[in-house]
């Protein structure tokens, strides 16, 4: 059976984990979909490194993480960015955003705002309290203003999806107090620099997709293809993080992990397999990579998912 997404020479992919501890078996399950994916299509494969908030970063993770994925056989094709390097192109985006008076400072603490909202898919609401305000003092965190007409994109393996920002978010930040830049706006305006054609990531974005959409739109950025992985989580049902102590990948042991994050892809690797070495891996993998296979859930077990007859 042939793969659900036809191949297309200008395919540009990346991963782009947070240096906030080494690679675990979560992180791993996306660094695999997404070079998989990269390398079926004959297309690039990128690194970036989100290390934009100082605050959560391990020293010394950024590179642990790529001794690993050269460890596991995992080759980036062009110069890995650092969004720490990246401020001025940021400031720029919002320069541009300001222009066409869409953002303002809010000064609401998050107690004020989980004080007066609702709880909406990703957390409280803003509710627009400094929305109409006017101060001559500039501080506080900028947001975006948002509106109520469905964002709506296709995601290769959910469908079609939508959502309405202004009832469902509200006003989202783009740039933080403390004056690091959000997550939402730095993948935006990186993922246009680079060119990037297919983001393959983590179900657990999925809700972030609209906001990154909206702000491709204003921006008058290209909006790639999306498809949103199944997130692996603990027996407790917690996504994998350093947060729920997740253990780091053994990269002494590469093709056993490797066989593990294609089995909790769905796909069907043999059993000789095992006993291969990296580079015969690669090629089954991406030989035999078929997205129709990939479990259609937003989460999943991590032991439960890994069949043992391997």
């Amino acid at each position: 059976m042939g793969n659900l997404q036809s191949s297309v020479s200008t395919y540009r992919g990346r991963f782009a984990p947070s240096p906030t501890g080494p690679l675990h078996f979560g992180s791993l399950v996306a660094a695999v979909g997404s070079y998989l994916d990269a390398r079926f299509h004959h297309g690039k494969w990128l690194v970036r490194i989100e290390d934009l908030d100082s605050y959560r970063q391990m020293p010394g993770a950024d590179s642990k993480i790529l001794k690993t994925l050269e460890k596991l056989g995992m080759e980036w094709d062009e110069e890995i960015i650092y969004q720490s390097q990246r401020h001025e192109i940021y400031q720029a985006a919002l320069d541009l955003f300001d222009r066409q008076g869409l953002i303002y400072h809010c000064t609401c603490s998050r107690k004020e705002i989980a004080d007066s909202s609702i709880i909406g898919i990703s957390g409280p609401i803003y509710p627009g309290t400094c929305r109409n305000q006017i101060s001559a003092k500039k501080q506080g965190a900028l947001r975006i203003r948002t509106h109520n007409h469905p964002i709506k994109f296709h995601d290769i393996l959910k469908g079609g999806m939508s959502q309405r920002l202004s009832s469902d978010i509200g006003d989202f930040v783009l740039r933080r107090a403390d004056g690091i830049f959000s997550y939402q706006l730095a993948v935006v305006v990186d993922d246009a620099a680079q060119h990037i054609t297919h983001i393959v990531r983590g179900a657990d974005l999925l809700d972030s997709t609209p906001r990154q959409v909206y702000l491709q739109h204003v921006l008058n950025y290209a909006t790639p293809r999306f498809m949103h992985l199944p997130v692996v989580t603990n027996a407790m049902g917690e996504k994998l993080s350093k947060q729920t102590y997740a253990s780091p990948i053994d990269s002494s042991n590469a093709v056993s992990q490797l066989v593990a994050a294609l089995q909790f892809l769905g796909q069907e690797p043999p059993s000789e397999l095992l006993r291969s070495n990296i580079s015969l891996f690669w090629q089954w993998a991406i030989t035999h990579w078929r997205i129709e296979k990939i479990p259609n859930k937003l989460f999943i077990q991590e032991h439960s998912a890994i069949r043992s007859n391997l």
